[in-house]
C-alpha cells in the first residue's frame, strides 16, 4: 500500500510504503528517481548496509518492534528510510503505531520537506519506544512486588505447594515475555541511535538550526532510553534468578516433606517386620495384651519422630 503525504507547499514530501506491491515501488521510483530497497536489503545487519549514502540520498534502515495482529506476541520488522533534501520515502512491512500516529499528526501539521518529515517521524518512533519501555517497566514493578514482598509468603500459607509452584511458573513466563520485548526494543534503539548522528553528520547542510537542535535532542533521548532499557534487562535477569530460586525452594520443600515422611515410616516398618517373623520363641505371642502392645508401639514409633521433626521446624 502506498500513501503519499503532501507537504506545506502542496508537493508530496513523504511516500509511505506498507507491504508495497511491485506497482507501488515502480510508482515511487518514477516520482522520485530513487531506488526503493527490498526487504532483503533492509534486513542486512552490517552497518555499511544500514547506513549509506548514494549521491544526495541517504539509505537508512533499522529493526522496529510491532505487535502481531490477533496476538500479544511482539515481533521485529525491518523499516527503511530513503532521505533526500526534498522527500522522505519509508518502507515497512508491518503496521507500526509510530507511523500511524505521525500520519494522523501530518493531517493538521504537514512538514515542509524530507528532512523535516524525517526528524518528526524519528521523534514519533522514539516516543513510541519510550511508551513501550514504560509499559515494560510497570510490568516488571508488578512482578517485583509479587516476587520480593510478603504476598508470596501469605499466599503460600493458604495454597498447596503445587499451586504456589504453578503461580511462580506463570510469573516466570511473564518475566520472560517482558525481557523478550525489552531486548527487541533494544535492537530498535541501537538502529535508530546510529541513524540520527549519521544523518546529522552527513547532511547537516540540509537541516536548519531548529531541526539540528531537535535531532540532537532526539539523539540524547535515544541515549537515555538505551540506558533505561539496559536497566530493565538487568532487572529481568534479577527477577528470573529470584523466581527460579523460589521455584527451587518450593520443590526442595516437597522433597523435604517426602524425606521426613519416609523417616517417620521407618520405625513402624521395622517393628512390624520384627513381629512378623513368627518365631516360636517370641514371648510377646503369649501375652494377652500383646496385640494392643504392638499397636501402641507402632503408634509411638511414628508419633515420636513426628514430634521431634515438628519441634525442629522441619514440618
Amino acid at each position: 500500500m502506498l500513501t503519499a503525504h503532501p507537504g506545506t507547499g502542496g508537493a508530496v514530501v513523504w511516500f509511505d510504503l506498507l507491504n508495497p506491491t511491485a506497482e507501488d515501488v515502480r510508482e515511487v521510483e518514477r516520482a522520485t528517481a530513487l531506488h526503493v530497497p527490498t526487504r532483503e536489503e533492509l534486513s542486512e545487519i552490517e552497518t555499511s548496509s544500514r547506513l549509506r549514502a548514494v549521491g544526495e540520498a541517504l539509505y537508512l534502515s533499522a529493526p522496529l518492534v510491532y505487535r502481531a495482529e490477533g496476538t500479544r506476541m511482539p515481533g521485529t520488522t525491518p523499516a527503511g528510510f530513503v532521505l533526500t533534501p526534498g522527500v522522505l520515502v519509508t518502507i515497512r512491512f508491518e503496521a507500526l503505531t509510530a507511523f500511524t500516529l505521525f500520519a494522523e499528526r501530518w493531517v493538521t501539521e504537514p512538514m515542509a520537506d524530507g528532512p523535516a518529515a524525517f526528524v518528526g517521524l524519528a521523534e514519533a518512533i522514539i516516543d513510541r519506544m519510550a511508551d513501550v519501555l514504560e509499559g515494560v517497566g510497570s510490568e516488571l514493578d508488578r512482578i517485583s512486588q509479587r516476587v520480593f514482598h510478603t504476598e508470596v509468603q501469605e499466599v503460600s500459607r493458604v495454597r498447596r505447594p503445587s499451586g504456589e509452584d504453578a503461580d511462580l511458573r506463570v510469573l516466570l513466563r511473564r518475566i520472560g515475555a517482558a525481557g523478550d520485548l525489552a531486548s527487541r526494543i533494544r535492537d530498535g534503539l541501537l538502529g535508530i541511535g546510529r541513524i540520527l548522528p549519521f544523518v546529522g553528520g552527513m547532511r547537516a547542510a540540509w537541516l536548519p538550526p531548529d531541526l539540528l537542535r531537535r535531532l540532537e535532542t532526539a539523539r540524547q533521548d535515544m541515549t537515555s532510553l538505551a540506558d533505561y532499557d539496559a536497566h530493565l534487562l538487568n532487572k529481568v535477569q534479577l527477577l528470573l534468578d529470584a523466581t527460579i530460586g523460589l521455584i527451587g525452594i518450593e520443590q526442595n520443600n516437597v522433597f523435604k516433606l517426602l524425606t521426613v515422611a519416609s523417616v517417620i515410616g521407618i520405625p513402624p516398618t521395622l517393628i512390624a517386620g520384627m513381629y512378623g517373623m513368627n518365631f516360636k520363641g517370641m514371648p510377646e505371642y503369649d501375652w494377652a495384651w500383646g496385640y494392643p502392645y504392638a499397636l501402641l508401639l507402632l503408634l509411638l514409633s511414628a508419633v515420636i519422630p513426628w514430634v521431634w521433626f515438628k519441634r525442629k521446624g522441619w514440618l
